[in-house]
């Protein structure tokens, strides 16, 4: 009898096996308790073929945020860039929130607690939000008129401005079946960051 796990099966569906494996432990026997020759075992796979998708076991806590956050790059690049760099941001920002609606909540952060996942969410967290405040910074730096004064305004920015969004991310997470989209959340956390910074990165 075949077995659809077999570790011969088409390597497209290899990461997506590894995904399903990984949440299926997680819930079952914990974060801290499931290593990665679990998943690979659960996947039908082997370890060399856990690590030629993933750098580590808290990649797969990160698969559905990480997917979402690929398109800030595009958002930043197809932004006017003759309008106000707050705003241009802040557009960036909504259009990528706009891809998780209710019905697209990552998993990692809606069962945190039943897999007990807490503390390597909160560790991992820092270097994806590093990374996208790196992105809008580089967006930010890109304008005309960038000074010593302006770049460290452009990277107080950046940071306040992804620390926002990722704020309302939490909350919406938090906010059960009732939540619509993250959208709606990121808009009123950044929109008072940006408001704040205009004068300064976009005098008139």
């Amino acid at each position: 009898m075949n077995d659809s796990r077999a570790v011969g099966r088409p390597h497209a569906s290899s990461r997506a096996m590894l995904e399903e494996a990984a949440a299926e432990l997680f819930l079952e026997q914990t974060y801290a308790k499931t290593t990665v020759g679990d998943i690979a075992r659960r996947a039908g796979v082997s370890r060399n073929t856990f690590f030629n998708y993933f750098t580590a076991k808290s990649d797969l806590l990160w698969v559905d945020v990480d997917a979402g956050l690929a398109a800030l790059p595009g958002a930043l690049a197809d932004c006017d860039r003759t309008a106000p760099v707050t705003e241009a941001v802040r557009q960036a920002l909504l259009r990528v929130a706009a891809g998780f609606g209710p019905g697209r909540v990552p998993w990692a952060v809606t069962q945190y607690e039943l897999m007990a996942t807490t503390n390597e969410l909160e560790a991992s967290a820092l270097a994806r939000l590093l990374v996208q405040v790196g992105l809008v910074h580089e967006f930010v730096g890109a304008r005309p008129g960038h000074s010593v004064e302006a770049d460290l305004l452009g990277r107080a920015f950046s940071t306040s401005v992804v620390a926002a969004a990722a704020a309302a991310a939490a909350e919406w997470a938090a906010a059960g079946v009732g939540r619509g989209g993250l959208a709606a959340y990121v808009d009123a956390a950044v929109s008072p960051v940006c408001a704040g910074f205009r004068t300064v990165l976009d005098p008139v």
